[in-house]
């Protein structure tokens, strides 16, 4: 059952693969692009400009970031709505039907083929790309979960301009979130709007903590990075900030 032809766009990108930095970026809902044998999914185009498609202007971010800080970032080319590169694809949510409030038609009724069709041409290559680049490096690197979520979920708006993410180890999550919050008028959440968790999240608990990796996992509003300009304003600020939180996490802070 083949899900990608051979002319197709890469599963994935990496960028500046010679970075020296030990901070390593990940970008699990970068593109929203569809196979072609999965035609639109019956989603149509204005949907797939929405957050339920990727998260909106992280590319950018991710790209400025991995600049900024000479690192090495791993872009993930296809729609979440295709499968879902930060969940298990045990979980529903990895082909959700329904994705916020929007029907999905061309995820009804998949088949467990269907699903591991999917899997092994995009989720698996991706995660086995990651997991050569931690297992390459000389020093253990530092994960970094780039994502953004959108300011209005289910007709309730979300007040936070940035959060940081975590689950068993929150060491360099809340270093980070102290030095966000001195930044003049931000507003900063931990473990909101969302949590990483075992069930659903794959890249941190997988990557980051059963490797023993420190890590972090950064949301930003959608609203705040829709142009070039607020992309690489938010990518001088992380660049300045992250080896600050790592820093003082070394350092016992």
């Amino acid at each position: 059952m083949r899900v990608l032809d051979e002319d197709e766009k890469p599963v994935f990108t990496v960028v500046n693969p010679g970075g020296k930095s030990r901070f390593l970026l990940t970008a699990d809902h970068a593109g929203r692009a569809i196979p072609r044998a999965l035609g639109d999914l019956g989603v149509n185009e204005a949907d797939m400009e929405r957050h339920i498609a990727w998260d909106i202007g992280i590319e950018g971010v991710t790209r400025g970031l991995a600049a900024a800080l000479d690192a090495t970032a791993i872009l993930q080319t296809y729609s979440r709505l295709v499968v879902d590169c930060n969940r298990p694809p045990s979980v529903p949510s990895a082909f959700p039907e329904v994705s916020e409030s929007t029907p999905i038609p061309g995820n009804r009724g998949l088949t467990a083929a269907q699903k591991h069709a999917r899997q092994v041409a995009i989720f698996d290559p991706y995660h086995a790309e990651i997991a050569r680049q931690i297992a390459a490096r000389e020093e253990q690197p530092i994960y970094v979960a780039m994502h953004s979520f959108t300011p209005v979920y289910l007709e309730r708006a979300r007040e936070m301009h940035v959060a940081v993410l975590y689950n068993r180890n929150p060491r360099l999550s809340h270093a980070l979130a102290a030095l966000l919050r001195r930044e003049d008028g931000l507003v900063v959440e931990e473990n909101n709007p969302y949590r990483v968790t075992d069930e659903t999240d794959f890249g941190v608990p997988v990557h980051a903590e059963r490797g023993g990796l420190d890590y972090l996992a950064i949301e930003i509003r959608q609203d705040l990075i829709g142009d070039q300009h607020d992309q690489m304003a938010w990518a001088a600020r992380l660049a300045r900030l992250l080896p600050q939180a790592m820093a003082e996490l070394t350092n016992g802070g």
